[in-house]
């Protein structure tokens, strides 16, 4: 018992560098100029350790996004839907306020739009599961569809807000979403 949590965190830290690495890498270089070799040498991990965690760059990315917005879909506050904040739009905002310069180079490696519409189809599935979860009856809209909604319209404004260089605060950006969805969840909920 004693080793395995030894390895778990000997992975979790050699997850962590790669993940560091890649994030260091895109902010200096476009993704598609970016090799595994750039990322191992950087982290500071062998070839075999990084294909014994990953398949490719592609699925390093690919995975810590996904860890992300899981990490974001367990902040959903269920008991406050249609009521008040209730999506976490101050903590996401927030941190992408904090990794900016990261989120420009995935702009320059052409990156973003792919990373956002996988956001929308995961983040969805990921409400949808939370309102078949928590609501005492079905809305007046399927649910794939509010699920959908409030999914794509937290990654339009977030796409928006960064493109226009963050001209309201994380804590704004989470009441105006909010404002601009709650008439609808209110109105399908009753």
């Amino acid at each position: 018992m004693r080793a395995k949590k030894k390895t778990d965190r000997r992975a979790q830290r050699t997850q962590h560098n790669l993940t560091h690495a890649m994030v260091d890498l895109i902010q200096e270089k476009r993704f598609d100029d970016i090799t595994v070799q750039n990322v191992i040498e950087r982290a500071n991990v062998g070839r075999a350790t990084f294909y014994s965690h990953f398949t490719g760059k592609e699925d390093l990315l690919q995975s810590n996004w996904e860890k992300f917005l899981d990490f974001c879909a367990q902040q959903i506050d269920w008991g406050q839907v249609g009521k008040d904040s209730f999506i976490p739009v101050l903590f996401l905002f927030g941190h992408l306020k904090d990794v900016h310069p990261f989120y420009l180079g995935l702009v320059r490696s052409r990156k973003t739009d792919s990373l956002f519409k996988n956001g929308i189809e995961y983040l969805s599935g990921k409400i949808a599961e939370g309102l078949k979860a928590n609501l005492k009856r079905a809305p007046s809209i399927p649910i794939p569809i509010l699920s959908n909604y409030l999914a794509t319209e937290l990654f339009a404004l977030l796409k928006w807000w960064l493109d226009e260089r963050m001209p309201f605060s994380p804590e704004r950006m989470d009441q105006i979403y909010h404002d601009l969805v709650t008439p609808t969840l209110q109105a399908n909920l009753r």
